[in-house]
């Protein structure tokens, strides 16, 4: 996207709705020397912060993973972001096939000594009708064990937090203050607007979606004002579903009290009380009056225990 296009968006919205005091303003980007030759006019348009999607710092698994970047390109748009912008995050993916627990250790430790205040660690998962589906069906690929990948997540936790950039959500790391603002409306269950093709929303109870392709968004936008596809009103026990699938992933948890007074339900609508003292029993969860935390123990063990935890009239 063109900078001058980016600081129309920005000074569109700033008029619109006005921007408060420190606004975090967001670019994802590709780590390539393209966009990192954009990144000082970026900057001069009014963004703040950039999210570079490294992936790796290793070669072979780039281009395992299909990116159009190396590694030395990768580290210099790193660079390049660090001296534009005062926030800089950037993202890993490890549990690969055949990575070791040793590569994995000085890869982050690598990755750590850049000095970004935030780090977004991703397992490797396998996404049904994606070329790594194809492949572990026909056997060319084998994915890393649980285990293996649970001894991975243990080490994650225990690097980043040694060097000061504790977990505040399942895959994401910060310094105090550094977290990534607009991921915390999601994870909180906040109102966001999406606005631009294929964008999401969840405001005033309700959920929007924009048409994906461009030319859909643009044509229904000349067609209708607008580029919704869906706008949908969302009953308390979606919304009740949605908000503890989402805050169940945050560090911090997920107050029920107040989320009983966004939906209307009760508590005991909302989670399953059983379950819960199960898994505080075995010390995968812990239960407040008005909180619910996964504990440190219990993060790895996510998918299982958001199932469980959560009421059974909520999963239809």
């Amino acid at each position: 996207m063109d900078p001058r296009l980016v600081a129309m968006l920005i000074e569109e919205a700033s008029a619109l709705w006005g921007l408060a005091d420190h606004c975090e303003i967001t670019l994802e980007a590709n780590p390539s020397s393209v966009e990192a030759s954009r990144f000082a006019d970026l900057a001069l348009a009014g963004v703040n912060r950039v999210s570079l999607g490294l992936q790796s710092l290793d070669d072979e698994t780039l281009k395992f993973l299909g990116r159009a970047h190396d590694v030395k390109e990768g580290l210099a748009a790193l660079e390049t972001a660090q001296q534009n912008f005062a926030r800089v995050s950037f993202d890993l993916i490890y549990a690969r096939p055949n990575q070791s627990l040793e590569n994995w250790q000085s890869e982050l430790e690598k990755a750590l000594s850049f000095g970004t205040d935030h780090l977004s660690l991703y397992q490797l998962t396998i996404e049904p009708g994606t070329r790594f589906e194809t492949l572990v069906r026909t056997g060319a690929l084998v994915p890393a064990d649980d285990d293996h990948c649970a001894d991975m997540f243990e080490l994650t936790q225990q690097l980043t937090a040694a060097a000061g950039l504790p977990a505040y959500e399942i895959s994401n790391h910060a310094r105090p203050g550094q977290e990534s603002r607009h991921n915390l409306t999601y994870w909180r269950y906040d109102d966001y607007v999406g606005i631009g093709p294929g964008a999401h929303g969840r405001r005033l109870n309700t959920a929007t979606e924009r048409h994906r392709k461009p030319e859909n968004f643009l044509s229904a936008v000349e067609r209708n004002g607008n580029g919704l596809k869906v706008e949908q009103m969302l009953s308390p026990d979606v919304q009740a579903a949605e908000a503890l699938m989402m805050g169940l992933r945050l560090g911090e948890g997920i107050d029920l009290v107040a989320l009983a007074e966004k939906t209307g339900l009760t508590i005991a609508a909302m989670v399953d009380e059983t379950e819960v003292q199960k898994l505080c029993d075995l010390g995968l969860v812990k239960r407040d009056a008005d909180r619910i935390t996964v504990q440190p123990k219990g993060m790895p063990l996510l998918d299982a225990i958001l199932p469980k935890a959560i009421a059974d009239v909520l999963h239809s």
